[in-house]
């Protein structure tokens, strides 16, 4: 496994605003991801990695864009994250039909995500 960052993701308190914003920007092309628990956009750039927007999941989130970096053991990865002085900010998630994600933190404050596919 190369360990490459695999999907990018905005979090945003306004999902038709950054729709818009970067649809006109960048020319990319949204759609709805058939069966999600809350409304996620697919984001289609014409090329890897992929990408997809939502709502902030919370509200004390900053809107920003997260790396996601795939990895063979995503529990596994979260625990070496804490063994080498960063945090897990949240723990091993699913995303049915496709695999498992947890978001990480860097010593230095850098957050990021780790990516298991199914």
């Amino acid at each position: 496994m190369n360990n490459w960052f695999c999907y990018l993701e905005l979090t945003t308190d306004d999902l038709d605003g950054a729709e818009e914003f970067y649809g006109k920007l960048f020319n990319w092309k949204m759609s709805d991801m058939p069966g999600a628990q809350v409304p996620y956009r697919m984001i289609d750039t014409g090329q890897e990695p992929a990408g997809g927007m939502m709502k902030l999941p919370v509200p004390e989130l900053p809107v920003a864009w997260t790396m996601y970096v795939e990895v063979e053991d995503v529990e596994a990865s979260a625990a070496q994250v804490t063994e080498l002085g960063g945090k897990v900010l949240m723990g091993k998630q699913a995303v049915p039909e496709h695999g498992w994600f947890a978001i990480v933190q860097d010593p230095r404050g850098a957050v990021f995500g780790l990516w298991q596919n199914k």
